[in-house]
């Protein structure tokens, strides 16, 4: 009860400083008013175009963070357990994480199109987050545990998905949770510059360019609302499982 009520104060002291500021701004188109933006809002959902700009790019993050999340398990596990092959991954992925995203998604729309470039510049982001947690996870597992399951199965795969998966299901969980908002943040941005159709980062496009600043502020507020959202699956599918993960099988003779 505590927590929410810290919480509640922190969303009421953020809207009270957009109420003053726009208050003295004096200039909706500007920096409109909480009325305008959530008349904005709720039209949003009134229109066939916004609902299909939602669909379109919450289809484009699902399928990013779902490729990014296989990529990650399998590349994770391998750079943990073959030396060699954690050497050759650790500059790709430094790589990833330093260079800025605004020079990835100039070179990947030259090279990739208009289509194909939220997906790729998505998956790009946040694979880094789900490989480091897999090996920085396995590496840490107790090797006792290892050793009692390798004495019953030493299958790569078959000890993958039924002996460190389950063990390292926090750290997948926390970079769930981290690749849901950067994933969104930089899908949208790619969406913005490719012009990408339909999408949320389009729809920003044509309200900046029209001046409907109200709706940038609706569509803003959208985008908040669905990381926060997914935020919340990710932890209620989580909460269902002993191990962290719901996807992640349950090893009783680990436990």
């Amino acid at each position: 009860m505590k927590r929410f009520s810290w919480v509640a104060a922190s969303v009421f002291f953020l809207f009270l400083i957009w109420v003053i500021a726009s208050l003295s701004v004096s200039q909706q188109w500007i920096l409109p008013g909480p009325i305008s933006v959530f008349r904005a809002f709720f039209a949003i959902f009134g229109s066939s175009l916004g609902l299909s700009a939602i669909g379109s790019t919450l289809l484009r993050l699902i399928v990013s963070m779902s490729i990014a999340l296989l990529a990650g398990l399998l590349l994770g596990a391998l750079g943990a357990l073959r030396p060699g092959f954690g050497h050759f991954m650790n500059p790709i992925v430094t790589v990833l994480r330093t260079v800025p995203v605004i020079s990835i998604v100039v070179i990947v729309l030259i090279l990739a199109g208009f289509v194909r470039t939220p997906y790729i510049i998505t998956f790009l982001m946040i694979f880094p987050l789900f490989y480091q947690a897999v090996t920085d996870g396995i590496r840490s597992i107790n090797p006792e545990l290892v050793d009692v399951f390798r004495l019953e199965d030493d299958r790569f795969f078959s000890s993958l998905w039924n002996c460190y998966l389950p063990l390292i299901g926090e750290q997948i969980k926390t970079a769930l949770l981290q690749s849901a908002g950067l994933g969104i943040k930089v899908l949208v941005m790619a969406e913005f510059l490719a012009q990408t159709q339909p999408s949320i980062g389009n729809m920003l496009y044509l309200e900046k360019v029209n001046l409907h600043y109200d709706s940038v502020f609706a569509w803003t507020f959208l985008l908040i609302l669905l990381a926060v959202g997914l935020e919340v699956l990710i932890q209620t599918a989580a909460k269902k499982r002993d191990l962290g993960f719901s996807l992640i099988p349950k090893r009783n003779k680990l436990d």
